[in-house]
């Protein structure tokens, strides 16, 4: 192993004397730190982002950004199991309005074409993380003079893992490819991240945004994925994200989706039989992950989302609760 590579798997200590950052003047403070570290290091030279859309990776580019603009360019991927809208959303806030270098890529038809008849979880996970990371590693290679890496780790990524993060939210190049790293956040807690993309100037949407796994709506889709149950997973998420919205409960419950599993039942749609998929709903809290509690939605809110689901949703005829905690269930499906 090179001195290089034990480096870059070598764990980190956050510093004892680092505060927590609860307090916009302490992001502030933090974020004019990093601002000057990431041009003292930088230099004169070009850093290659992949970004998510999620919260660490979003900082990351707002804090670069601001540190070295045009020499930052962005890599967003879409790999077709984003949730509604969200692609559009980081056009939007990063092209449009923070004026980033931003390549966009829609790999949707490359992903699904590779997951047609993939049902097994964990292959299911593998085809999208190296796909991805294939997609990532040829559009940097058509880049030239890029020096160094940006990631998103975030301290817990640390505690828990070997300090590089994993593909899903950071990309990745192959191990002759030598980038420098930048990881601004690296002894940052997601709270703190929160506060700190709040200072930077970046939406409530984008910074409060729940936790979504890397392989994306493809685990809500249990079994082998198809384009009309994923886009059913889909809409009925996007429907019960603007309920709770609606009813205040976007910023109490942790997280909270639908599951559109592989099965079908009988039930009445415009007085005729139907044969279709039911809607799982999932609206868990926690406070590690490690353990998580059912949130109790109030009945009439959920007969409306029930309502507009098996209404507006093509394909759903029912709509269930899911009253797991965990354990024993985990908090996702696959």
């Amino acid at each position: 192993m090179s001195e290089n590579t034990e480096k870059k798997t070598e764990k980190k200590v956050r510093p004892e004397s680092m505060a927590r950052i609860t307090t916009r003047e302490q992001a502030e403070a933090f974020i004019e730190e990093e601002v000057e570290k990431a041009r003292k290091k930088i230099g004169s030279g070009n850093v290659l982002l992949a970004l998510s859309g999620g919260v660490d990776s979003s900082v990351v580019a707002a804090l670069l950004i601001r540190a070295v603009g045009k020499q930052l360019t962005c890599i967003h991927v879409n790999h077709g199991l984003m949730r509604k809208g969200e692609s559009d959303q980081v056009i939007e806030v990063f092209r449009n309005q923070l004026g980033a270098n931003l390549i966009y890529i829609d790999a949707t038809d490359r992903f699904l074409d590779k997951l047609a008849g993939v049902a097994d979880p964990e292959t299911k996970r593998k085809v999208i993380g190296e796909e991805f990371i294939r997609v990532f590693e040829e559009e940097a290679g058509k880049l030239s003079d890029i020096g160094f890496l940006a990631q998103g780790t975030i301290y817990p990524d640390i505690l828990e893992s070997d300090g590089i993060k994993a593909h899903h939210n950071v990309g990745g190049l192959p191990e002759e490819v030598k980038l420098e790293l930048v990881e601004p956040l690296e002894f940052l807690f997601k709270d703190e991240v929160r506060v700190v993309g709040k200072a930077l100037g970046l939406p409530d949407f984008m910074v409060y945004r729940q936790p979504f796994p890397g392989p994306g709506l493809g685990v809500r889709c249990p079994g082998a994925i198809t384009r009309d149950r994923l886009e059913a997973v889909r809409e009925s998420d996007a429907i019960l994200r603007e309920e709770f919205e609606k009813a205040g409960l976007a910023g109490k419950v942790w997280q909270y989706f639908t599951v559109v599993p592989d099965f079908k039942s009988t039930g009445i749609k415009d007085s005729r039989r139907s044969f279709e998929w039911p809607a799982i709903i999932r609206a868990v809290n926690t406070r590690d992950a490690m353990t998580a509690t059912i949130e109790r939605v109030d009945w009439d809110l959920l007969e409306k989302i029930s309502s507009r689901i098996t209404k507006e949703v093509p394909g759903i005829n029912r709509v269930l609760y899911d009253l797991t905690s965990k354990p024993t269930g985990t908090i996702e499906y696959e």
